[in-house]
């Protein structure tokens, strides 16, 4: 008799993507938490706003990801009020690398991708479950990200502007969801600028939709 497999699903789900324009951020979430093949929730919030200029995503294992949100957040304002000043979006990123590769021996279990907007620009991190870092002008993670790379990489550009990237990013999140069985149900966006963190509504949501995205 061979061996049980064990089922590899259960490691797998959501799609996450960041961007970097040349006036903002955009980071974009499916909204279906899974567990295995079974739907857990359908509005699940992926996309956390940790400042005004500073926001991040999580995929993988839910208690070890909100619980980075949770330290980024406080370490964040900790920083403002000794510093007098936001912190800078690679040090965010620096903060969440070294909690994870700390926990090394017993990994936090999750991806993040942190993006924002400092006096140095618009700038996305990606981080995984030991804490490598890397900074990225265009990047997908979870089951999903195959598909939307293959709109982003064909349709984004370095240059953009945030209205410009705006329907590629809503395509490359919906590509994904239709064709990623752990990817589904509803879909988030952020843009981080100079004028601050926002969430798309439902409304522009599906306007972009309509008309192509």
């Amino acid at each position: 008799m061979l061996p049980e497999r064990p089922n590899k699903l259960a490691l797998r789900g959501t799609t996450t993507i960041g961007v970097t324009c040349k006036d903002g951020v955009i980071l974009s979430s499916d909204t279906r938490v899974t567990m295995g093949t079974f739907i857990a929730h359908k509005k699940g919030k992926k996309i956390y706003q940790i400042d005004d200029h500073l926001a991040m995503t999580i995929s993988g294992t839910v208690a070890d990801a909100q619980w980075t949100v949770d330290i980024l957040k406080a370490n964040a304002q900790l920083y403002k009020l000794n510093q007098g000043r936001p912190m800078p979006v690679k040090a965010a990123a620096r903060l969440i690398s070294n909690l994870l590769f700390s926990a090394r021996y017993a990994p936090l279990l999750t991806q993040i991708l942190v993006g924002g907007v400092d006096d140095a620009g618009p700038h996305v991190f990606m981080l995984d479950p030991f804490g490598s870092l890397t900074e990225e002008k265009c990047v997908a993670t979870g089951s999903g990200s195959p598909i939307a790379y293959g709109v982003l990489e064909d349709k984004f550009k370095e240059d953009m502007s945030v209205s410009e990237a705006l329907p590629v990013i809503v395509r490359a999140v919906n590509s994904a969801m239709k064709r990623d069985s752990a990817s589904g149900d509803s879909f988030d966006v952020a843009v981080i600028s100079k004028e601050g963190y926002r969430e798309l509504s439902v409304e522009e949501k599906k306007k972009i939709l309509e008309s192509g995205g």
